[in-house]
């Protein structure tokens, strides 16, 4: 079935399967179920709230806060009224909140807790448009900031029904959605404008690579600020019609998986991969039994994506019979491009495009897409979206790709982020990291060596298994020096890139006590790396390694 407009699928899923569950969630250590009915009466109350207080179609509302229930429900009933959320990341700090509100022009926010209404308190008088504040957390509401509940209240008083129906109907597949700001690696963020039509078509094409069955429970912790879980968590199980399952935070993501038995789950490499060195065992007979029984017995597909998945993760986790499957996309495709699958996947590759999804090579070897997952462009940013949008519609990804004899596609490097030496040799530092973080006692990486005559790294070990090999003790901050360590991770490290050339092999590195954090600014939200940053605050100890090169 064809919908206008993501508000559609929840209406139509409500009238579908009315009591059934929609979403379970967790509070004060129990589990409980929200059906689809009361979703979609929740949401359209608070919708109608909007719309009472003024909010027209085409109108930006800010919702900062983190994952829960209710803002699943917030998101629904922003666009249910015809608006466009603006979703800044949780973590980030008042100030960076200021520039994607301000630039977005929002005119009504909707936030989570004190900590995040403080945010806002203090960036408000930089906001003219901001004409009121809804705070989920009622013990944190006052003068400036309604309690959630009683917001909703308003709208059931309102009893603007054939409003809302009339808004259904106006909103079509070229609206505005959501405008996210990417994570920025670099500069200032920019708008990403999706449209109802980028993220159901993608929405779509998504589930006919995951086939759901009316049983099925989607486990998801991601983000929702991040368009990863938001299209392929929120909206594709939506569209799916199957329950969606809510947890925390990956610190609680194990017991999670215990308690909630899902069939689907979709993550970054980083969780996996520490979910691996958790269970590892000298016998891989043992390390795929204890895999099996992390996820459960009832798992059928978990999805990789974010960052690459390296090779040798994805090829435990088949050893062990979990289907592990990566996929590849970004902010500005909805976001995803191309999927492997149960039929068709191929370990090293990010799979083969997904249905009306178009890809190609550009000469030199940059990745365009095209299709109805395609952004609009970027928010009052005409020229970023003329150099990212071709004429006839081609998006450049900025990723380096390769395209095999069958179809599916690898991503072999970052088009702005290949280094080259003095000597004129280009390396992809991506790739290296990649190889390196395969060691489990190699917790993160980051190579540089842009102008030198060699490569060089800065490497956070992951202390547990350090440790442990090491048989060592002691704290971080001075193991980091100790020449055992050093000499143990050289071996490592020559180890995992023992297949590249010899340009490419690490020569000297730095052992960080700490690993790199959000806080830091070294990561962004969705956990990439930001290499400027990182490597300006390490630049002495680089230098250092290059004296006398």
């Amino acid at each position: 079935m064809m919908f206008r407009n993501l508000g559609a699928v929840l209406r139509y899923q409500a009238q579908r399967l009315g009591d059934r569950p929609a979403i379970r969630y967790r509070r004060y250590g129990l589990y409980y179920d929200y059906s689809w009915q009361r979703y979609y009466t929740d949401a359209a109350d608070a919708a109608a709230a909007l719309i009472a207080a003024g909010i027209q179609p085409g109108d930006r509302v800010g919702l900062v806060g983190e994952n829960s229930l209710d803002w699943l429900v917030a998101d629904m009933a922003i666009l249910l009224a015809g608006a466009v959320n603006v979703t800044p990341h949780a973590p980030l700090t008042a100030k960076q909140i200021h520039f994607q509100l301000h630039d977005a022009g929002v005119v009504w926010a909707i936030t989570s807790s004190k900590e995040q209404l403080d945010k806002l308190r203090t960036i408000r008088r930089e906001l003219p448009d901001l004409r009121g504040i809804v705070v989920f957390d009622p013990t944190a509401a006052g003068d400036d900031a309604l309690p959630w509940e009683a917001f909703r209240a308003q709208g059931r008083r309102a009893q603007l029904i054939d409003e809302l129906l009339r808004r259904a109907e106006l909103v079509g597949p070229d609206d505005l959605a959501t405008i996210m700001y990417t994570s920025g690696t670099t500069g200032n963020p920019k708008g990403v404008m999706l449209t109802h039509g980028n993220l159901l078509s993608n929405a779509a094409a998504t589930l006919e690579f995951q086939n759901f069955s009316p049983g099925d429970l989607v486990l998801s912790w991601l983000p929702y600020t991040h368009i990863y879980a938001r299209t392929c968590d929120h909206y594709t199980s939506m569209l799916a019609g199957v329950t969606m399952a809510l947890a925390e935070s990956p610190d609680t993501l194990v017991e999670r998986l215990a308690e909630t038995q899902p069939t689907h789950m979709a993550s970054v490499p980083r969780f996996y991969e520490k979910v691996l060195a958790a269970v590892a065992s000298p016998d891989p007979a043992v390390t795929a039994k204890r895999l099996r029984h992390v996820f459960g017995p009832r798992i059928d597909c978990m999805s990789s994506g974010g960052a690459p998945l390296p090779v040798p993760i994805a090829e435990a986790y088949h050893a062990a019979g979990l289907k592990l499957f990566q996929g590849y996309g970004l902010t500005e495709t909805s976001p995803v491009i191309s999927f492997n699958s149960k039929t068709h996947n191929k370990i090293g590759t990010v799979g083969r495009p997904l249905p009306g999804v178009e890809i190609k090579i550009a000469e030199d070897g940059e990745l365009l897409t095209r299709g109805p997952h395609v952004m609009k462009g970027y928010w009052k940013n005409p020229q970023a979206t003329a150099e990212a949008i071709t004429p006839d519609g081609w998006l450049h990804t900025g990723d380096l790709g390769h395209i095999d004899a069958d179809g599916f596609l690898s991503i072999t490097g970052r088009k702005k982020e290949m280094m080259v030496l003095s000597n004129g040799k280009k390396i992809s530092p991506t790739n290296l990291e990649g190889l390196l973080i395969t060691d489990p006692c190699i917790d993160q990486a980051v190579v540089c060596g842009e102008g030198r005559n060699f490569v060089t790294a800065l490497l956070v070990p992951h202390w547990g298994n350090l440790k442990a090999e090491l048989k060592l003790d002691g704290d971080p901050e001075t193991l980091a020096n100790h020449p055992a360590v050093i000499d143990f991770l050289q071996k490592r490290c020559q180890q995992a890139l023992a297949d590249l050339s010899h340009m490419e092999q690490i020569k000297k590195f730095v052992v960080l006590p700490r690993p790199f954090s959000v806080e830091a600014e070294e990561l962004t939200v969705s956990l990439k790396l930001r290499r400027s940053v990182i490597q300006e605050h390490y630049r002495d100890k680089l230098e250092k390694l290059y004296q006398g090169e």
